[in-house]
């Protein structure tokens, strides 16, 4: 399990939220994930601990603190969900419509 981190100022680095988490324990990995048009920081972060208690005194601990002039959103990450393939996913509407205006 990891942990979600929002709100992040854009201009923190994997080694500061590795040092601010390594206060409540063991810090085993950190993913930042950036947009893939503008390569820019998206704002949020996963953080894995090595255990559950050291995710949950990191969470108790952080949420809502203010660092790096924002208040942090954090709390246990959500497993991603399925957006759907090619087949089934995406809401885009009715069927047909390519040629809706013959006259």
């Amino acid at each position: 399990m990891s942990v979600y981190v929002g709100n992040l100022s854009y201009e923190v680095t994997q080694d500061a939220l590795s040092a601010v988490f390594a206060e409540y324990g063991s810090v085993k990995r950190v993913q930042l994930p950036t947009d893939r048009e503008t390569g820019r920081l998206r704002g949020f972060a996963f953080v894995e601990m090595s255990s559950e208690a050291e995710e949950t005194a990191a969470i108790e601990a952080l949420d809502g603190a203010e660092w790096m002039g924002r208040d942090l959103k954090v709390n246990k990450a959500k497993p991603k969900e399925d957006r759907g393939g090619s087949f089934g996913g995406g809401n885009r509407g009715g069927y047909g419509g390519g040629n809706r205006n013959r006259y």
